[in-house]
């Protein structure tokens, strides 16, 4: 398998084949860009139809966290893990444990921290073999911990720029109520919003519907429910030439990564009307929060990081509304740029 081959390649630095055949071990770990500082992103661990698309997912998040991050101000590039069909039955934390021996042989060049599959549980694992991780159980004043509400937090605060008033009485349709889905709609609860709910476990969304009053609706019809905001928080490629023409909502803003199937359903959106919030701009939090962690700084740093999300995405929106482009293309093109510059600096 030749990640070059691979149509999501994007002139990624290294792509390490992840085994370990005592433990069933599998996945990819891609470094995308070092240019800004070591490259940084979540290990992810689901079921995939093959290898390849294991691969691509890899390759899309880490080029994904490459633009996350030096659009959010951090010392770090863009990594990710992608761990696939881990097979029944076996040893979690040995799993984990070898999963560690593989970021810690990359010596520095990529730090890891949760993602979707994984817990704090699991990077205590990794943290036995490698001290380049995150998410890890917070210290007494210091960033730590489950990075979740951190990226929830962002995704709300990024919705109330995009409805630009407050969310009181705004309806909100909520895709994917796993940790980041299910903490905004905590959030999103409080603050007076109307919820409407979708997820693949039945159980989570009875019990949002039990705890918030929440609708709830099939998976597969969630995008087309009337709304005055979408919010994708499940898997990727949720915005496609498909749901794009149902989409009953003007607004789509949420914490999904790699939400648009392709560049060109960013200009299908655009050509309908709809405000889309670039994902890697509002879901920033949880990477916030794991490099304020790696760096040992306090959590209030965490905080006022988060913070800026909001107006960072009310920039790209009217710089984007003032181009009469899609805010994906701004938010790429300011990313490529800062990316560059760092690339250019650092060899001058």
């Amino acid at each position: 398998m030749d990640p070059i081959a691979n149509q999501s390649f994007d002139q990624h630095e290294q792509v390490v084949l992840v085994s370990d055949e005592d433990t069933g071990l599998a996945g990819f770990i891609a470094v995308h860009s070092t240019a800004l500082g070591p490259s940084a992103g979540g290990c992810r661990m689901a079921v995939y139809d093959s290898p390849e698309a294991a691969l691509t997912d890899a390759l899309r998040l880490a080029q994904g966290m490459s633009y996350k991050n030096a659009l959010a101000d951090l010392p770090a590039g863009g990594g990710k893990a992608v761990l696939y069909n881990v097979r029944d039955g076996a040893d979690r934390r040995a799993i984990f444990e070898a999963f560690g021996r593989s970021v810690e042989a990359l010596k520095g060049k990529y730090i890891t921290a949760e993602d979707v599959g994984t817990c704090v549980g699991d990077m205590e694992a990794v943290s036995r073999q490698t001290r380049y991780v995150a998410g890890l159980p917070p210290r007494q004043g210091r960033a730590g911990g489950d990075p979740s509400p951190w990226t929830a937090l962002g995704v709300f605060l990024a919705l109330e720029t995009c409805i630009d008033r407050s969310l009181q009485g705004a309806r909100v349709a909520v895709q994917g109520l796993g940790s980041v889905g299910f903490k905004l709609c905590e959030r999103l609860h409080a603050a007076g919003a109307t919820l409407v709910v979708a997820d693949i476990n039945a159980d989570r969304s009875l019990e949002a519907k039990d705890r918030f009053g929440a609708d709830v609706v099939a998976v597969d019809a969630i995008h087309r429910v009337p709304a005055d905001l979408f919010s994708p928080n499940a898997l990727g490629a949720c915005l496609n030439a498909g749901t794009i023409s149902d989409l009953g909502a003007p607004v789509v803003c949420g914490g999904a990564n790699n939400q648009l199937a392709t560049p060109e359903d960013g200009r299908r959106l655009l050509a309908r009307g709809v405000t889309y919030a670039p994902d890697y701009v509002v879901n920033a939090g949880g990477i916030i929060n794991v490099m304020a962690e790696y760096l040992g700084e306090p959590e209030c740093k965490v905080a006022d990081r988060v913070r800026a999300i909001g107006p960072r995405t009310r920039r790209i929106l009217d710089d984007a509304k003032a181009a009469r482009l899609g805010p994906h293309e701004v938010a790429d093109r300011l990313a490529r740029e800062r990316i560059a510059h760092a690339a250019a600096t650092a060899t001058a």
